[in-house]
């Protein structure tokens, strides 16, 4: 049986979630996996990193590349490294000889930063964690801690960032860690150079709710308490990862989603080439919808992340919504927004059983094996 071919957008969280869900997939589908990521991360270990070395942000592709990693247990172990995160290091142990004891957040290999086993975002979060979320834990971020330039640093972050300088290309780096962690699919950054995101936001400021303020960078846009208005990229025609295209325009399906809207989806549809190819393709096109607001999002109700698709895009067509039926509600609004999408809304329950707005990468996967195995 011919491999289907599947490529997955957006960055961070939510991304894993859904590639975790797509590796879920694997005993019933035979999927040939590619992750495109966006290139806009300016916060924490990946924000420091870009401002002192240039380059592409590697937290958000160190993610796709962690959910995806091999089963193996040395690959398991590769990923949990990865993941791990240097501490700040108590007064008197710098250059004591001594270590630090006990693992820190990411040294497991089957935990995504700080998330439970099983779940693919910190305790409480969403799977659309806020972007600049790469910091250390307690909020250091290695600049602040005044120990030591490590504090912060995802291990991972760190590999991706050297294999890029010694490589000279993203894209053979990403190439190599995927190697390194057996990666099962392939994960391709959206442009091949980083990109700033800035958002006209009303309400940025709490004194003054009806002023319109740009707020520029991606973590910014993704804690404002405003509510936005616009987005755009910066430069606003950055060039399109060029095997990100040949990926869209050989694949049976796109999926879109779930993940911080304003900051990892929506910014897809802002690269001029990359919208051109999802726009052209044969490919079948899926969303799949968040389980909760966030702050970047809050006064958007859930028609209204499918109706800014359409904003952004007005060319796009959908073929099918996912959602959870609990996080939806009221279906009605959503099922027309979807149908203005050309989609139907699939309700299915995917959320993790605790309450908590995460996305189960099991009941995700199983919700999207029928539709993924589906012929035309």
């Amino acid at each position: 049986m011919t491999a289907r071919r599947v490529v997955a957008f957006g960055g961070g969280h939510g991304l894993s979630a859904s590639l975790r869900a797509l590796r879920h997939c694997a005993p019933e589908l035979d999927l040939d996996i590619t992750a495109v990521v966006t290139v806009g991360d300016d916060g924490g270990s990946s924000g420091r990193l870009r401002a002192e070395r240039g380059g592409l942000p590697p937290g958000d592709l160190r993610q796709a590349l962690v959910a995806l990693a091999g089963d193996h247990p040395a690959t398991r172990r590769s990923a949990g490294l990865f993941q791990h995160r240097f501490a700040a290091v108590p007064v008197g142990v710098a250059g004591s000889g001594a270590t630090r004891p006990g693992p820190a957040a990411g040294d497991d290999p089957d935990r995504d930063g700080a998330a439970p086993r099983g779940t693919d975002t910190a305790p409480g979060g969403t799977d659309a964690a806020p972007h600049g979320t790469e910091t250390a834990p307690h909020g250091t971020d290695g600049a602040s801690a005044g120990t030591d330039g490590l504090t912060g640093h995802a291990v991972g972050n760190l590999v991706l960032c050297g294999l890029m300088e010694l490589l000279g290309d993203p894209v053979a780096a990403l190439e190599h860690a995927g190697a390194m962690l057996g990666a099962v699919g392939r994960v391709l950054p959206m442009s091949r150079q980083p990109v700033g995101i800035e958002a006209r936001v009303r309400g940025a400021d709490p004194a003054d709710p009806d002023e319109v303020h740009t707020v520029s960078g991606q973590h910014q846009v993704a804690v404002t308490t405003g509510r936005v208005e616009s987005l755009r990229l910066t430069p606003s025609a950055p060039p399109a990862c060029a095997e990100a295209i040949e990926a869209i325009r050989a694949a049976d399906w796109l999926i879109f989603g779930p993940g911080s809207w304003y900051t990892s989806v929506l910014p897809h549809l802002l690269v001029p080439q990359l919208a051109d190819a999802i726009v052209s393709t044969s490919a079948r096109r899926l969303v799949t919808l968040n389980l909760a607001a966030e702050k970047e999002t809050l006064g958007l109700s859930v028609a209204d992340h499918l109706a800014a698709l359409h904003w952004y895009l007005p060319e796009l067509k959908v073929d099918l919504v996912l959602a959870d039926a609990k996080a939806v509600g009221d279906p009605e609004p959503v099922e027309r927004a979807a149908e203005s999408l050309g989609a139907r809304l699939v309700l299915a329950p995917v959320a993790v059983v605790d309450g908590t707005p995460r996305h189960d990468p099991a009941a995700l996967g199983a919700a999207l094996v029928p539709v993924l195995g589906a012929d035309r």
